[in-house]
């Protein structure tokens, strides 16, 4: 104690305990990483005060807005298993691997996006370019909408997961079965109805219909 210039064990019994200041309590690298016209909400409180989040745009999103790449730590197998998230595997040096997120400092805000259950409310596609995962919009995001996402066509293949891909008219066409090793032309322009291999060739062809359009 500075006061009576003894040292105790425990707090003074005549000058009384000292003031504790504490540390501010600063986010996670996750939530720093989170853009600014992006917000992460609370949607369910569970046991232990777990809080369940969602990431939700603040003002619109452009389709074909990239975002990525996801921050995770390569792993053989998943240390953190969350059923509202999508589990994500890379191929490096010909090993395939898990991108793990233990906690929110090992990843980035990408860990918080939840997985689509349906055709309605997919905004996001998943896949993999140069052993890094990144997620694209497939359609305009309002703002107060929540992005959730699923794997791309090709993607899917490669997580051995059922796929479903994005048309105007908003319904759910569940992709073939694969039997052979022959490519599946699976995205179909709904103006000219021509068929691609990937949503990329879709987005990328000149549709004369949609012209004139």
């Amino acid at each position: 104690c500075e006061d009576c210039g003894k040292s105790l064990i425990g707090e003074c019994k005549l000058h009384g305990p000292l003031i504790r200041a504490k540390d501010r309590v600063i986010p996670s690298r996750a939530r720093l990483t989170l853009p600014h016209y992006l917000t992460l909400r609370v949607l369910e409180l569970r046991a232990g005060n777990q809080q369940i989040l969602g990431v939700f745009a603040k003002r619109v999103i452009q389709k074909r807005t990239q975002f990525g790449p996801y921050v995770g730590q390569l792993s053989t197998k998943l240390t953190r298993y969350d059923e509202s998230r999508l589990v994500l595997q890379v191929l490096k040096d010909g090993g395939k691997y898990f991108l793990d997120t233990p906690d929110e400092d090992c990843g980035n805000w990408m860990m918080f996006v939840r997985l689509a259950r349906n055709q309605e409310e997919q905004t996001l596609v998943a896949y993999q370019h140069c052993g890094e995962v990144y997620f694209t919009t497939v359609k305009p995001i309002e703002p107060h909408t929540e992005l959730k996402v699923w794997y791309a066509a090709d993607y899917a293949k490669f997580m051995e997961a059922s796929a479903v891909f994005i048309k105007e008219e908003s319904d759910v066409c569940p992709l073939p079965a694969v039997t052979t090793k022959e490519p599946v032309d699976s995205w179909i322009c709904s103006s000219c109805r021509n068929a691609f291999a990937t949503f990329a060739l879709l987005e990328s062809h000149q549709c004369i219909n949609k012209d004139r359009v």
